[in-house]
């Protein structure tokens, strides 16, 4: 058994004093609060529960900044979505996994405890599958045991280059699957993740343009009581077309289909009228929002304030990982309401004012529930914990949720330990790795960009 001493931490959503964790087996069990800390104790000042990262693409972090020149007739997500497909060409099973690797130690250095890996990359550079049609996702599985992440893995169904059962592109045939061949590689995903701690694994049809309602209807049991993420609505295009080819937008026509239920997470969801809002607030299901992401390719707004009151579940994810950085998410999910609202502290609750405080508990339970876990400070539940660092400029002096709304509005850093499964695997804000990591993530990149 390990013990754990915090001047003062997050539990349950609310702030203790003098906090006492004992950790067993990866998980809490047992906390104490107004207690003493004793001989042996680990003692750290503030204690927070870790965020899930619900929504990654890990290999995108390889080309983080490579697409920030304009182009001649300007530019869009589906320019964006070009110069993708040609880097991940270049890409093989050993250089995702160094990418990877790199990309959840980062998580882990930013707050991030759990990713959920959106994982659509299946096939060699010809379209063929792997010898183990799983080879990719074993890749993803190897670098969350080198980061020590925690996995949520959603290998993705793509089958589709556009509504309706279009043809894909050429440049899709690295992501293709048939029904029958999709049931292989989650049942191998699986295999692949079962030495890991406490994975899981789902499913996720990659969007409505890349599957059809049948493929749909088939997919769907194989998630069993796991989670269902899917991309919808993250662009106007994508609305326009779902309505020609069906009469209804696309958060209109899933909620109208299917079952949509608390294992669902709608990634992004950015472009919804207010029935549809509202309708996907009754559901249950967590809209998984990137706003760095969202930002940085031009999809627009989340109408967050009205969902938050209505009731809706949110959870924060890095998708494009081309910054990382937990806080920042959080921070640009708040500065995007004042934008377009002119208006300040938008997103603090009636039961709670603190803007800081009400993303990261909103966060941590939308994103644990996304990701199958439960998420938090409690017995029983994996001890995955990060601690600030009390001297950090912007936390001196703070008290209760005035250190959260600190350190999301005010801290360059503020991360100073991270604990996940128990296990210290960031140190003095740095991966306890984070050396060898980066060593070959540079080797990889130096390789690829040169080619």
């Amino acid at each position: 058994m390990q013990t754990l001493w915090f001047k003062t931490a997050l539990i349950g959503g609310r702030w203790a004093d003098h906090v006492r964790l004992e950790i067993s087996d990866g998980l809490i069990s047992a906390i104490r609060a107004d207690v003493a800390a004793e001989p042996g104790d680990e003692r750290h000042a503030i204690g927070l529960p870790g965020l899930p990262n619900l929504h990654s693409h890990a290999f995108q972090r390889g080309m983080a900044g490579l697409a920030e020149a304009r182009g001649p007739a300007g530019d869009d997500f589906w320019s964006w979505r070009d110069l993708m497909y040609r880097f991940l060409d270049r890409l093989g099973p050993d250089d995702v996994e160094a990418i990877a690797a790199q990309a959840c130690a980062e998580m882990l250095e930013g707050g991030f405890t759990r990713v959920g890996e959106f994982h659509y990359f299946h096939h060699d550079a010809a379209g063929r599958p792997y010898a183990a049609p799983a080879e990719m996702a074993s890749r993803i599985a190897v670098a969350a045991e080198i980061s020590g992440i925690g996995l949520t893995l959603l290998p993705v169904f793509y089958a589709h280059g556009g509504f309706g059962g279009a043809a894909p592109g050429a440049a899709q045939r690295r992501f293709l699957n048939d029904v029958d061949g999709y049931a292989k590689l989650v049942e191998e995903s699986r295999a692949a993740v079962s030495a890991l701690p406490d994975a899981v694994v789902g499913v996720a049809p990659h969007s409505l343009r890349a599957v059809t309602p049948e493929e749909l209807k088939a997919i769907l049991p194989l998630a069993g009581t796991g989670p269902i993420h899917i991309h919808i609505a993250e662009q106007r295009r994508e609305v326009a077309d779902c309505l020609a080819w069906s009469g209804k937008r696309p958060v209109e026509w899933l909620l109208d289909t299917v079952q949509v239920d608390a294992r669902w997470c709608l990634v992004h969801a950015t472009h919804m009228t207010d029935a549809e809002r509202i309708e996907l607030a009754r559901s249950g299901a967590t809209a998984g929002l990137c706003p760095i992401t969202e930002a940085n390719l031009g999809d627009g707004i989340f109408p967050a304030a009205a969902y938050l009151a209505e009731g809706g579940a949110f959870g924060i994810g890095s998708d494009s990982n081309v910054r990382i950085d937990a806080a920042e998410e959080l921070r640009l999910l708040e500065y995007g309401q004042r934008l377009r609202g002119e208006a300040r502290c938008v997103l603090g609750q009636p039961e709670r004012p603190s803007v800081g405080a009400s993303l990261f508990t909103g966060a941590v339970q939308g994103g644990g529930r996304a990701l199958g876990v439960a998420a938090g400070i409690a017995p029983g539940q994996s001890a995955d914990i990060v601690s600030l660092d009390p001297h950090d400029p912007a936390l001196v002096g703070r008290k209760g949720d005035q250190l959260l709304d600190s350190w999301i509005f005010a801290s360059r850093s503020g991360v100073d330990c991270v604990w996940r499964h128990g296990l210290k695997v960031v140190e003095a804000g740095r991966h306890i790795r984070a050396d060898e990591i980066r060593q070959r993530f540079t080797t990889t990149l130096v390789r690829l960009l040169a080619a």
